[in-house]
């Protein structure tokens, strides 16, 4: 079976097709220009995938919370003005005639890890995606957990933090405020303005810049503080970290070492893996819909 897939992000949209050994071919990238809105975004899409022959199906991996029986978006920030409601599903099976799936990206990557990356040993595992904000996946017996409303696992907006309004009234401050790759950089950028992205940052820290180094552990922490909220209320065996920033194996290790020196010590044996289909994930999860 060949599946045309297609992963909608916030910067860019990935193409392929997909068969089910997981190999790809005809990979394209474009900038997705979600300013412009969703119906520009799926526009652009529909326009992309007619570039397309050859194939049985189309898989969707999109960027907001998703209802993958209906195939709409269920709500979408700011990130893509107009996207909520979008109805992808139908939209897509009028254009092509053809069958198609949709599926929230962050689910989507954690099924691509589960039948061709870094979880395919294992049934069960959660999965977190860290960038500009923080995604989260559920996989129990290697299905995507979705909770009574198709919206679980939103783990970005667990409270690691109290703080308190302009009244005194404590207000929730959640995880993705400190720990996505967003808070690294802005927490980098008050000691160094010059850091405007991770890629810099690290770049700074293997020069020996020993602040930003501090900063960077300062970060650690808050990832391994959320992260070990999540390992008590689920008892993982493995949780799958993945983002731009998770690429780097001494991070992935130094999140691994935080962690389990913060949960209980009965729950130190699980493992902290890094994701390992990169910008890959998504396509190869979506088809994946169709391959179980």
């Amino acid at each position: 079976m060949r599946i045309l897939a297609a992963d909608i992000g916030g910067t860019n949209t990935k193409l392929c097709i997909c068969d089910e050994q997981g190999k790809l071919e005809q990979f394209q990238e474009y900038a997705t220009e979600s300013r412009q809105g969703g119906p520009h975004v799926m526009s652009r899409l529909m326009d992309k995938l007619a570039e397309y022959d050859n194939f049985d199906a189309i898989a969707i991996s999109t960027a907001g919370q998703v209802d993958s029986e209906a195939g709409f978006i269920v709500y979408a920030n700011e990130n893509i003005p107009d996207y909520t409601g979008m109805r992808i599903k139908n939209m897509l099976e009028e254009r092509f005639h053809k069958p198609v799936k949709v599926e929230n990206d962050v689910n989507a990557a954690a099924l691509g890890e589960a039948f061709f990356g870094a979880a395919r040993h294992l049934s069960d595992f959660l999965c977190l995606t860290y960038g500009t904000g923080i995604g989260g996946a559920i996989v129990i017996d290697r299905r995507v957990y979705k909770g009574a409303k198709g919206v679980a696992a939103e783990f970005g907006h667990i409270v690691t933090h109290a703080g308190a309004n302009s009244r005194n009234v404590a207000q929730p401050l959640f995880y993705e405020k400190y720990a996505s790759t967003t808070a690294l950089v802005q927490m980098a950028g008050k000691v160094d303005p010059d850091c405007t992205n991770g890629r810099i940052l690290f770049e700074k820290i293997k020069q020996g810049n020993s602040r930003l180094e501090q900063v960077m552990h300062a970060w650690v922490d808050e990832v391994a503080y959320g992260l070990a909220s999540i390992i008590h209320i689920f008892n993982p065996s493995a949780v799958i970290v993945g983002g731009g920033v998770m690429e780097q194996d001494e991070l992935v290790r130094l999140v691994e070492a935080r962690t389990k020196a913060t949960v209980m010590e009965s729950y130190r044996d699980v493992k902290i893996l890094k994701a390992s289909l990169g910008n890959k994930a998504g396509v190869l999860g979506a088809a994946s819909l169709f391959f179980r």
